[in-house]
């Protein structure tokens, strides 16, 4: 299977850690969206969209890198971060995926130390993470989409989303 993963990842490098956990478990493109300029996921079986959480959302870049890139019809899933509460749903990339007539997978989310703005007075928050277990249960998100996949041996899936939500803690 065919993944190609776009992705935002700065301050801590929260997200890009999640990714490489994720890639341990089969052969994924990741695809940083501030250094590419054009690319065809035409051929990519499934296309996942990641980004740490800013202002309650998915970064603008990953957003815009979406809008510009992503075909019609194809597999997707989101991966995000962040550092307080559990995040929102990636509504404006859920809307623009199923606008693209594409099948939404599912949406894993965990904890990523944050010291964004006010956080960084009091020295972060959400520290050691993710952790190994937040990564852990990104690999074994991975697996079950790939395992989807193959037992349906049908490259445009149709299932119900899997949500493989950290605690907060």
């Amino acid at each position: 299977m065919k993944t190609a993963i776009c992705y935002y990842s700065r301050h801590h490098g929260n997200t890009l850690k999640v990714l490489e956990a994720m890639a341990q478990e089969g052969e994924i493109a990741l695809i940083d969206v501030t250094t590419r300029q054009t690319i065809d996921l035409e051929g990519c079986d499934c296309i996942g969209f990641a980004s740490g959480i800013y202002y309650g959302k998915f970064h603008d870049s990953v957003i815009n890198f979406a809008r510009q890139y992503l075909p019609k019809g194809k597999n997707v899933f989101f991966v995000c971060t962040c550092g307080g509460g559990v995040a929102k749903k990636p509504e404006e990339l859920e809307a623009l995926a199923v606008g693209r007539s594409s099948t939404v997978l599912g949406t894993f989310r965990c904890k990523g130390y944050d010291t964004f703005g006010p956080f960084k007075l009091v020295g972060g928050i959400a520290k050691g993470h993710p952790d190994k277990q937040d990564l852990e249960n990104a690999r074994r998100f991975y697996q079950e989409i790939t395992m989807m996949m193959a037992e349906t041996g049908d490259k445009k899936l149709r299932v119900e989303k899997i949500v493989i939500p950290h605690e907060v803690k």
